[in-house]
């Protein structure tokens, strides 16, 4: 197969939403249609039977959540489908915001009982500001939930989509009959039966037919007559172009637990969802069918494997093919490197791949050589523009529990951070170690994570600190930069990158010091120009 042909079969899509709304259900459910995985294991914290497949750190199978983005890959109808599934809870916003740079398009769940969460609302605005194409698919339909046109206004003013539904509930709840699917006019009925693989179709092209009302009943065909001409009449026609610039949102309904509706949504997508994109480098547009490679590292995994100390560097394919065994250069250290077992995922099943196309995800060994941004290429200097750290919200002092261990604890805590679990700063003063996070659950997966895989123990103290500012080291020359540093000693600590960080501890502290040295510039990010 030409190359043109493999870039133009893949699609690469991440799966958002609030937590608990059925990412990794859904999830799941796609990779059952793509045979990848024979049976599905919900989420749901009392009756794992069998673990979802795409949470596989312990700590997600004990609390039910997803705490990693996952990369799983199947194959439907020729197409190439890699998803992302990322973490819905806010303490792990930050993994998800990588993701989104190596993605083309996203489905955004809606819980129906529960309507747009605030979680949903910040993951949407980022796409709205990239313009990444977005599909959403209501969740859980056979529980009772909002009613379809009020959802579908919330979505509408919450999140600011232009929303066009692509297919219909039959009633909902205990009356759940079935799906009506205006993409392709034909009608789903629901039987309630999750053991039955995939439920049949039957075609009605001509809503008025008396056939409707055999199937669903005089009641719910009388609604489902009047609801669709009620949708022709308020939403927009779908408009493919639209979708791709991101001005326009298709909606699907159904239950992802049952295996209801879930077949729709990727019958469309594969159809509608945009081939590998162009990305934008800060040299240049990349197009992905130049002859050359390039791709960037958007997320870096600690031991995938519990039995060896290993670490993957995740990168996303932008252009040209990725070749096991061939030299790439690294742009940030400016060497060559090779690569003997490039994986592509399956969850936990990894397997060795010879050559890898735009819009792949690949996992390379890494010995620590990336950093999360990092870029490869043939050997032109590119660079993806990365994510920066933002300033934590939570600092908490970490004390080693067991001196026999601080080797393991440290080699640890480095490892973590590299992933990007969480941002580690050394005080200036006495070089105690603190760790800042974006939200408090952080702290249990890396205490976690350290016992687990490091055999290292670890306590955390609680400092009061606001927000972590990096200084800004253009007038590290003058007076009032040496006075500043002199006077704010105890409060000053440096990041990973050895850069300098201010670490306020109130808001009030944080304006008396602007204006008491005006020269000195603050930020709230890693990165500035």
């Amino acid at each position: 197969m030409s190359f043109i042909k493999e870039i133009q079969r893949r699609r690469t899509f991440g799966i958002i939403s609030h937590p608990d709304a059925g990412k990794t259900t859904l999830t799941e459910k796609l990779l059952l249609f793509g045979g990848a995985i024979q049976e599905a294991g919900a989420v749901k914290s009392n009756k794992i039977k069998k673990g979802a497949t795409s949470d596989f750190m312990e700590i997600e199978r004990q609390r039910g959540i997803s705490v990693a983005t996952s990369v799983l890959a199947f194959e439907y109808d020729g197409v190439k489908i890699n998803i992302l599934d990322t973490p819905g809870h806010k303490d792990f916003a930050e993994d998800t915001f990588r993701t989104l740079t190596a993605v083309d398009s996203v489905i955004v769940v809606i819980d129906v009982a529960k309507g747009v969460e605030e979680q949903t609302e910040k993951l949407v605005e980022v796409c709205r500001m990239r313009n990444i194409p977005m599909i959403v698919f209501i969740n859980k339909m056979d529980r009772e939930g909002k009613d379809a046109f009020d959802l579908l206004d919330e979505i509408e003013q919450k999140l600011g989509l232009t929303v066009v539904p692509l297919s219909f509930p039959i009633g909902m709840g205990y009356d759940f009959k079935g799906i009506y699917n205006i993409w392709e006019k034909n009608i789903n009925l629901f039987s309630g039966d999750s053991r039955k693989n995939i439920e049949e179709t039957i075609e009605i092209s001509d809503l008025e037919s008396p056939e409707l009302n055999k199937l669903v009943g005089d009641k719910a065909a009388k609604t489902l007559r009047d609801e669709i001409e009620l949708v022709e009449g308020i939403y927009p026609e779908f408009d493919k172009q639209t979708y791709l610039d991101g001005h326009l949102q298709p909606v699907f309904f159904g239950s992802a637990l049952n295996n209801f509706g879930v077949r729709e949504l990727l019958d469309c997508f594969i159809e509608i969802a945009p081939k590998p994109r162009p990305k934008q480098s800060e040299e240049r547009l990349v197009k992905p069918d130049e002859d050359k490679f390039t791709g960037f590292v958007f997320k870096i995994h600690a031991n995938m494997d519990p039995n060896h100390r290993d670490r993957l560097a995740f990168i996303k394919i932008v252009s040209g093919t990725f070749e096991r065994n061939k030299p790439y250069l690294h742009v940030r250290h400016g060497k060559k490197l090779k690569f003997s077992s490039p994986n592509a995922f399956f969850a936990e099943k990894k397997e060795i791949v010879d050559i890898s196309y735009p819009g792949d995800i690949v996992g390379l060994h890494d010995t620590g050589n990336f950093k999360i941004g990092d870029t490869l290429t043939e050997g032109e200097n590119i660079n993806y523009k990365g994510i920066p750290s933002f300033s934590p919200e939570h600092f908490r002092y970490i004390n080693n529990a067991d001196p026999l261990k601080s080797k393991q604890l440290f080699k640890g805590i480095d490892q973590l951070m590299d992933e990007g679990v969480a941002q580690l700063f050394t005080l200036e003063l006495n070089g105690r170690k603190v760790i800042g996070t974006v939200g408090a659950l952080q702290y249990e997966v890396i205490q976690y994570r350290l016992e687990h895989e490091y055999g290292a123990k670890c306590t955390y103290e609680n400092l009061n600190v606001y927000k972590a500012c990096w200084v800004d080291p253009k007038n590290s020359k003058s007076d009032e930069y040496k006075e500043f540093i002199r006077v704010k000693q105890r409060y000053l600590a440096k990041d990973k990158q050895n850069q300098l960080v201010f670490l306020a501890d109130s808001a009030f502290s944080l304006q008396m010091t602007q204006q008491t040295y005006p020269s000195i510039k603050f930020h709230f990010t890693s990165e500035f120009d």
